[in-house]
């Protein structure tokens, strides 16, 4: 590899034809590294050994082994598809692919065929999105971890103060947050009953290593008596709960933050007992805030496993026999279960314990979830909604071939879509368009008059109009549809302020408007009708009543046709098998593709569809070029009620699975 070559972001191509890898490695392998992948399990391969070094993965739909649904389904299990963008590139345009793939997380979805101007572009920019997102979740990180380190250094001064006073290491702070932080993390796992974030997890575990701060008031020959306390000192013993929480009650500032709240907690109830046996106010059960419960049972079980100046360390198998055992006070069933789940790896996991208690990682998850909350507000929905709209109207104009445009009254300025402004010879934004010389010889004087006339003589309850003109379009006078919309002031509803639309050159929108409907209407590679569109159609026709017969076939041995003579030619094969099925369907018969090699016949029923199925196999079988084609074929009957078009599909789909079985060339009827 190159020098130049070793310094270029990578970009993972996964498509099994190389013909279509060819086409795209040619547009960018003279800025990019370009990795190839032939099918989904390659791809897969790719993305573990590349890892974050992946700038953008170009994915195919349809590939041997495993799919690009497959490899979506990969990247989001193993969360790839947060760290890697995809787009993916394939012919499959039925609403059912787009719709689920994005659901898995792409970035964009090109159908073929595509413009390689346009497929560059979009490279480009969400290569620079993914860019600049991993910039500012670096920098966000940073002011996370700054933050979290001066936090926690403030309160472990504190904290250890008090711990040096007590004649201990300092590392039952330590390890009072390590335990606090493992059993939460445990029993969100375990239970629905308790739901904390993992910021809640952090802040909490952070506010555990005050739990003992009110023992500062504690005169130290009883902190430190080596043997058993009397009950006059064990009294002033337990007053460290109350002064503690007295202590974050009585700060003059910052009472609302979280964090103080769930200290004061902490210090208070974290000597409170299950039973209600425990002090300062006897609280029972689930009175007692889950957060100090568990601050207890993590006290407790340091206190055993720790060396005191009134007793020897207990090994950590016999300290959690004696807390399981009540030989310690009660405890919350659910958190001595969480205990014993975790205790193989206690020990392991506090030895590992630094002073760095929030490590990158957790900084990362709770990162995470600031950028990827499971709940919005409204007003933040609202934002994302207006958002997500003003990027699609945008990016809709771009490519649009319609000369769309935005006239305010005051300031009197024109604003141009892209393609509008070089349609029209002008710039895209003209500030008073009534004295630039361009501007006024687009339309008559006539033309501008009337069409403003009548803008005005709208009302903000039925403001659109439409006004059909000659224009000057580049020199050439064309007929345009002006489609406006008069814009009304919120504050005076009478008060005109201006115009947003459109100018549609009217011969050619017909036209377009034809190749249009037919692109949403059929399947691109065989030109026969698309799996959406023929859905419509069935429905309608079982609607109507009739007896009908709906059948699945699926291509035999396509497969063999792509691994042994190409992508190239499994297509031709397909399209040959789609001619054929043009070529036999009579008046009022539907003909579609479903995906892949998989089709679809809908007709009139001739008794049970067996004449039909037997003329329809007969027509198929074969060979194309020296390949043997045959079909397998799933059958249902339609009509006498049944009218639910997905339902009939899943029980034709269910009989041409169990064709399959039979082998190529079979046909199964089902009639449930």
């Amino acid at each position: 590899m190159s020098k130049e070559q070793e310094f270029k972001q990578k970009i993972l191509i996964a498509d099994d034809s190389e013909m279509n890898r060819s086409i795209l490695i040619g547009m960018l392998e003279s800025e990019y590294q370009i990795i190839e992948a032939e099918n989904g399990i390659e791809a897969i391969t790719a993305i573990q050994k590349y890892g974050p070094e992946l700038s953008l993965i170009l994915l195919d739909i349809v590939m041997p082994e495993m799919d690009g649904f497959g490899v979506l389904e990969v990247m989001n299990k193993r969360r790839w598809i947060d760290e890697i963008p995809v787009i993916m590139i394939s012919s499959e345009s039925s609403s059912f692919h787009v719709e689920r793939a994005y659901q898995l997380g792409i970035t964009d979805y090109i159908s073929r065929p595509f413009d390689a101007l346009i497929v560059h572009r979009r490279v480009v920019n969400t290569i620079v999105l993914y860019a600049k997102q991993k910039k500012l979740a670096g920098l966000v990180m940073e002011q996370i971890q700054e933050k979290e380190k001066q936090s926690s250094l403030m309160i472990d001064i504190l904290s250890h103060t008090v711990e040096f006073r007590n004649g201990e290491s300092g590392l039952h702070v330590v390890h009072i947050r390590a335990l606090t932080k493992l059993l939460l993390e445990h029993l969100v796992q375990i239970s629905d009953k308790y739901q904390f974030s993992r910021e809640e997890i952090s802040m909490i575990s952070t506010a555990s290593a005050l739990h003992d701060i009110g023992k500062i008031s504690v005169p130290g020959e009883i902190l430190n008596k080596p043997g058993r306390l009397t009950k006059e000192e064990f009294e002033i013993m337990k007053t460290h709960t109350t002064i503690g929480a007295e202590m974050l009650e009585n700060l003059s500032f910052h009472q609302d933050e979280p964090l103080v709240k769930e200290a004061y907690a902490i210090c208070r109830w974290h000597h409170e007992r299950y039973d209600g046996r425990g002090y300062p106010d006897g609280l029972k059960g689930d009175e007692i805030p889950i957060h100090a419960q568990i601050v207890a049972l993590a006290d407790v079980y340091d206190a055993l496993t720790s060396e005191r100046v009134y007793k020897k360390a207990f090994a950590h198998e016999e300290a959690i026999r004696m807390i399981c055992g009540g030989e310690c006070g009660a405890f919350n069933p659910l958190l001595l279960k969480c205990l014993t789940d975790i205790a193989d790896t206690l020990q392991e996991s506090l030895n590992n314990t630094g002073a760095n208690h929030t490590d990158a990682q957790e900084l990362q998850d709770i990162l995470d979830e600031k950028l990827h909350p499971k709940e919005l507000s409204a007003s933040e929905r609202t934002a994302q909604l207006l958002e997500h709209e003003r990027m699609k109207c945008s990016f809709y104009a771009s490519m649009s071939e319609e000369i769309q445009f935005e006239y305010t009254l005051n300031p009197a300025m024109l604003t141009l879509s892209g393609w509008g402004a070089q349609k029209l010879g002008l710039p895209e934004i003209i500030v008073e368009p009534q004295e630039n010389d361009k501007a006024v010889s687009i339309m008559t004087a006539e033309d501008m008059k009337k069409l403003g006339e009548i803008l005005r003589s709208t009302s903000p309850k039925e403001p659109v109009v439409k006004y059909d003109c000659k224009v000057n379009a580049g020199g050439e006078s064309r007929w345009m549809r002006i489609i406006a919309q008069a814009m009304w002031s919120f504050e005076e509803t009478s008060k005109y302020t201006g115009a947003i639309g459109k100018a549609v050159d009217i011969h050619e929108a017909r036209l377009r408007l034809d190749a249009l409907e037919r692109m949403a209407s059929h399947d691109t590679l065989t030109r026969l009708l698309n799996i959406d569109y023929a859905e419509r159609r069935i429905e309608e026709r079982l609607s109507a009543g009739g007896e009908y017969v709906l059948m699945l076939l699926d291509v035999d041995n396509i497969k063999e046709a792509n691994d042994s003579r190409g992508r190239l030619f499994g297509d031709q094969v397909l399209t040959h098998v789609a001619e054929i099925l043009r070529q036999n369907t009579g008046e009022g018969d539907i003909a579609a593709r479903v995906s892949g090699d998989e089709f679809l016949y809908f007709a009139k029923s001739d008794s049970d569809g067996e004449q039909t199925a037997d003329r329809l196999m007969a027509a198929l079988r074969g060979e194309w070029e020296g390949f043997k084609i045959s079909v397998c074929m799933g059958i249902v009957s339609a009509g006498n009620g049944k009218k639910d078009f997905r339902e009939l599909f899943m029980k034709a789909d269910r009989a041409l699975l169990e064709a399959k079985k039979d082998g190529p060339g079979q046909r199964r009827y089902k009639n449930e």
